[in-house]
């Protein structure tokens, strides 16, 4: 797993603690020909999840969604497309650490992508395309970005 501590948000949780704080990231919704999902399954608590991470300081929030899918995939996102905007007071949660945030993500649709898929990554134990009718369970919040998937009409969704 990627060292926590030498992350942006690491590095703010030590100065702030406990503090409730905004955390920004990207979130990719990735699907093959056959119009499967990509999913990945986490290291630290074996949940099937989209690829997604935080925003690390000087970085432009699309370059954030390419290294997360590639780190956590092994694949290259070549065009993305900007589909949503969580920032809701809802969307607040706490991490593995127990440090409490509101989450703001935007999250994209990768229209083109290359590479090998990665059987595993130093964040994922298991990395996978699914049907949308055989997806292993998943949060809410995935299930809610998959009916955005859907509902996006070409004007991102701001929720």
């Amino acid at each position: 797993m990627p060292d926590y501590a030498q992350s942006y948000l690491g590095q703010l949780r030590q100065v702030i603690g406990k503090r409730k704080i905004h955390s920004v990231g990207a979130r990719a919704i990735v699907q093959d020909e056959d119009g499967r999902v990509l999913l990945v399954k986490r290291g630290d608590n074996g949940r099937w999840v989209m690829p997604a991470g935080g925003l690390e300081l000087d970085e432009a929030i699309l370059d954030c969604c390419k290294r997360e899918v590639y780190e956590e995939t092994g694949l290259t996102v070549e065009n993305a497309t900007l589909i949503a905007i969580y920032s809701d007071p809802r969307y607040s949660f706490v991490t593995a650490y127990g440090d409490p945030y509101q989450m703001v993500s935007f999250v994209f649709r990768v229209d083109a992508w290359s590479g090998e898929l990665a059987l595993e990554t130093d964040e994922t134990t298991a990395i996978r395309f699914f049907a949308l009718d055989e997806l292993p369970e998943l949060s809410p919040l995935y299930q809610e970005t998959l009916q955005d998937l859907h509902a996006y009409d070409g004007t991102p969704l701001i929720k």
